[in-house]
């Protein structure tokens, strides 16, 4: 689905599931300093943006990154998600203050698994944090650990880089600024999804500078299960992997016998079958209708 016309706004920028637009009239109040983020029905997997779509996945991501905006004591980048709006993407955009995005990935583990768990295997470190001996795949990591990576282009994977290379990247009072801040939302939100019987394993988030205040601002989208990996409690069981309210069947499809896919070459993924993109839109909305206790409609 390529970006829509939007009258008024002008596309800047599409990412792997994102659209974003400014302002036509860069002479009215303020419109030097916004812009209307659109989240697609696109999804990703495997560093590919998928010719099928997940129906309503905009609309879900969106309403569920509004509410955790709403649930966390962070500055973000929200001006308006109704007023000022267009009505084509009522619903899945976001109007937002422009901020100067850091080129670094922030990322709280809570829990080894993922490219943590294989770094781990070999060196007993996740991002050249020392972790203890004999954890498995899905052991708990207390306190949670910041593990960043830098951003690749759309296409290319994050490299994951130690806090030295955040330091140096952005200067050490910053670095302390995202580590901080990154481990305050998992901390926060990771105690409101275990109240509605769900873990939050990791999250990636992003900040940037507002120039209007000087803050650190978090910005993009927060704690989906795009950005976050989400298990359900009553499922978990550590050593081995947990099943996740996320892409997970469109990674498990693309990696059968049945997709005939293979995903070290350079071609396409194909496309979905209804089925997988069924399940996948039914696992978006129990995320999003069990954290924030909501009827998606």
């Amino acid at each position: 689905m390529s970006a829509p016309e939007l009258a008024g706004w002008t596309h800047a920028y599409s990412g792997k599931v994102r659209d974003l637009y400014v302002p036509e009239d860069l002479s009215a109040p303020g419109a030097g300093e916004m812009v209307l983020v659109v989240a697609s029905d696109r999804i990703s997997a495997f560093d590919h943006v998928l010719s099928s779509e997940i129906p309503d996945k905009g609309r879900i991501l969106t309403q569920l990154s509004l509410w955790w905006f709403e649930q966390l004591r962070v500055p973000n980048h929200v001006i308006s998600a109704d007023e000022g709006v267009p009505a084509e993407v009522a619903g899945r955009a976001m109007i937002c203050r422009k901020l100067q995005m850091y080129p670094v990935e922030c990322i709280a583990r809570g829990y080894l698994t993922g490219t943590g768990l294989a770094e781990y295997r070999v060196s007993q470190t996740v991002c050249d944090v020392p972790l203890p001996a004999g954890l498995v795949d899905g052991s708990r990591l207390e306190p949670a650990i910041f593990t960043p990576s830098a951003k690749a282009e759309v296409g290319e994977h994050d490299e994951n880089i130690n806090y030295d290379a955040v330091v140096k990247t952005v200067g050490a009072e910053t670095a302390e600024t995202l580590r901080s801040l990154t481990l305050e939302i998992y901390t926060a939100a990771e105690a409101i999804a275990r109240e509605r019987g769900i873990i939050l394993a990791d999250t990636k988030v992003e900040f940037g500078l507002d120039p209007a205040t000087g803050e650190v601002t978090l910005g993009d989208e927060v704690l989906t299960p795009d950005s976050s990996r989400f298990w359900d409690e009553a499922l978990y069981s550590p050593g081995q992997a947990q099943p996740s309210f996320d892409k997970q069947y469109v990674r498990d499809w693309l990696t059968s016998p049945e997709s005939g896919w293979d995903k070290a070459s350079d071609t396409p993924p194909p496309a979905l079958p209804a089925d997988v993109i069924e399940r996948t839109r039914a696992r978006y909305v129990e995320a999003y209708e069990r954290l924030t206790g909501r009827v998606f409609v």
